[in-house]
């Protein structure tokens, strides 16, 4: 996938979410990650995510979030 050269990845409840390194970094910085590299609170991290991480996890977004589109 040529847009996610250069991203990190997260564990959600319904899968990996890729980062960039600037929002892994507030996402480790804001504590929302444990020891696996598991983010419990996925609200807290949508709110910090900027919108280009959150496009490239569009299905697993709006599938956490109870989208029905």
């Amino acid at each position: 996938m040529a847009g996610s050269v250069g991203r990190k990845t997260v564990k959600v409840m319904r899968g990996h979410m890729m980062l960039c390194a600037v929002c892994f970094d507030s996402v480790h910085e804001e504590k929302l990650v444990d020891e696996k590299n598991y983010v419990d609170d996925h609200g807290a991290m949508f709110d910090i995510i900027c919108p280009g991480c959150e496009d490239i996890n569009r299905p697993l977004v709006d599938d956490m979030l109870g989208s029905s589109e």
